[in-house]
């Protein structure tokens, strides 16, 4: 561990309190900020022919509009599409979102060329529950992680706004701990809005009822929406949409 520390130092990387936790067991280091491939075994044969796919599509595309996550955007082209199309196609919109990613897997595509052929307009970004949802990372952590992509959205796009969505909902009830998990990640990275580059959207309510349950009929798993639950977020969202990239 202190040839870490070492190393970290004499790259100069940045770090907090909050990069490390400390526990009875010692110190553990957030995954979260560290890039690597996704290795899920339901994964592997997909995702990095995705990536590539997604690095040539770029080339020939001229994208005003990225969406940017895991597979709550990767489904606006499954069962999100006829919305999709109904609201972001001729916006020349261009998707981003690969199921199962972490943010440490977004931070491994960034590394490997997701942005260098594009400049959109505007970035909308939501990412995280996977690390709830996998490891249980502390809200720090993955408030860490998602911080760290919007640095690299501003720093290799700087021409694109960011539009950073809360994390979705998950799970039935309210006082469910990956939901609460969620809710404080959302908390942390509010603070990410500056009112001029980077703007905070939590839409959360249009997916729960009087009671803070998710709506199944939006959510049938209680965490991915249906064509809609794809609707009312399309619906929600298209107008800060549009005025962000007219401004």
């Amino acid at each position: 561990m202190k040839s870490i520390l070492k190393l970290m130092l004499l790259s100069g990387f940045a770090f907090s309190s909050s990069v490390f936790s400390h526990d009875e067991t010692g110190v553990q280091p957030i995954y979260s900020l560290t890039p690597v491939e996704q290795t899920a075994d339901w994964a592997v044969q997909w995702w990095k022919p995705r990536h590539q796919e997604k690095l040539e599509a770029a080339k020939n595309s001229d994208v005003e509009l990225l969406m940017l996550g895991d597979s709550i955007t990767h489904g606006w082209e499954n069962g999100g599409l006829p919305v999709w199309n109904k609201y972001f196609k001729n916006s020349k919109a261009f998707n981003l979102g690969f199921s199962g990613d972490r943010t440490e897997h977004v931070l491994w595509r960034i590394e490997n060329g997701a942005f260098d052929n594009l400049s959109p307009k505007l970035t909308v970004l939501m990412i995280g529950t996977n690390n709830t949802g996998h490891r249980m990372d502390p809200a720090e952590h993955t408030a860490e992680g998602i911080k760290k992509i919007v640095s690299e959205i501003r720093s290799r796009m700087p021409e694109s706004k960011v539009l950073l969505l809360g994390i979705f909902p998950r799970n039935l009830s309210p006082f469910n701990d990956m939901r609460k998990r969620n809710d404080h990640i959302n908390k942390l990275i509010s603070q990410l809005d500056d009112g001029k580059h980077i703007y905070y959207l939590n839409i959360n309510q249009i997916f729960l009822d009087d009671k803070g349950q998710v709506k199944a009929r939006l959510m049938p798993d209680l965490l991915h929406p249906n064509q809609q639950g794809y609707e009312v977020w399309a619906e929600v969202m298209a107008p800060r949409i549009k005025q962000l990239m007219a401004d």
